[in-house]
């Protein structure tokens, strides 16, 4: 049954795909004039974009060398500015209000665990040139990656779940409201965040409540008062918020937060606490980034392990 929902993701791909540079050759978003669904060819794709930004192993990738890293014959940068011309004019802040209150009553569906990753492979995509393997193995990897290295196991659960809200895309949301390096809303647009010029069709960009340093809100107010671009950190952060220690809570929400624990754009807004766990970002980021590789994880010998470290953290069933 799971190659069968993996052969018609690949024919629904494709025929997305076709559809859209039918779309983008009459310089459309889409026939209805909204924003197309899908601008990159790969969901990985904007994380292919940061290994070119930020190209910095650390050592975590054993089999691959620096420079063996975004191996394509041309970086796909038209996708990928597309990509963030859509992201930056539609997420504002009556956007990202307007998702929390869509989907974070978790009233989609509800998988144990295992039926969820098994959903989430449905969005196997074999354009990504660091990786042809699936969605849960690539999260495999970078959860390996990091219990190698002996972190505790409740990191090792967070890089198993840290890609987990890119379920969203399944229920019919956009990829530029699902991945792409996050942001504040409610507040003036930091020239550090990746093609701020696209900010300029953003409808809270000449918003005086919004357009100001601090706009909705206060110096170091701290991030837990902030509302950052909807995607799958802030999904899945409230998903396993009832579940896993702070750090984890931080890995997650804070991953794709470039502007900050990259630029540090937004300090302004960090109080001491954000800070001090920012430390903890920093740590996993690079597990996620360079834990690629070809060699898929034996999953009949770690199965049992990560069975048991599922059971010992969370629920048998998770609402999403």
């Amino acid at each position: 049954m799971r190659n069968i929902f993996k052969k018609i993701a690949y024919l629904e791909k494709d025929i997305y795909w076709l559809f859209h540079e039918l779309l983008k050759s009459d310089k459309m978003d889409n026939v209805n004039g909204q924003p197309n669904p899908a601008p990159l060819a790969s969901l990985d794709q904007w994380e292919d974009d940061l290994l070119e930004r930020y190209p910095d192993p650390a050592n975590i990738n054993k089999e691959k060398s620096k420079t063996e890293f975004r191996n394509y014959e041309a970086p796909p940068r038209d996708t990928v500015k597309e990509f963030y011309r859509l992201n930056h004019t539609y997420q504002s802040y009556a956007f990202v209000k307007q998702k929390e209150q869509e989907f974070l009553s978790f009233n989609k569906r509800e998988m144990s665990v295992w039926e969820a990753f098994d959903f989430l492979n449905q969005l196997v995509d074999d354009s990504d040139p660091d990786t042809d393997l699936d969605q849960f193995q690539h999260l495999l990897q970078t959860s390996e990656a990091i219990r190698a290295d002996g972190h505790p196991d409740w990191m090792v659960l967070t890089g198993l779940f840290h890609d987990m809200g890119k379920v969203l895309c399944l229920f019919g949301e956009p990829q530029w409201a699902v991945v792409g390096d996050t942001f504040p809303v409610g507040c003036a647009f930091s020239d550090k965040i990746v093609f701020p010029e696209f900010f300029k069709n953003n409808p809270d960009i000449n918003n005086p409540d919004y357009n100001t340093k601090y706009g909705v809100y206060e110096p170091n107010c701290g991030l837990d008062k902030v509302h950052l671009s909807w995607g799958h950190d802030e999904y899945i952060y409230q998903m396993m918020k009832p579940h896993l220690p702070e750090p984890a809570l931080y890995m997650l929400r804070y991953h794709s937060f470039y502007p900050q624990h990259r630029e540090h754009a937004y300090g302004h807004l960090m109080n001491a606490h954000d800070v001090e766990m920012f430390k903890w970002v920093d740590l996993f980021n690079p597990y996620d980034l360079y834990s690629k590789s070809p060699t898929p994880p034996d999953w009949k010998v770690l199965k049992p392990y990560y069975e048991d470290l599922v059971a010992k953290y969370l629920p048998s069933t998770l609402k999403f």
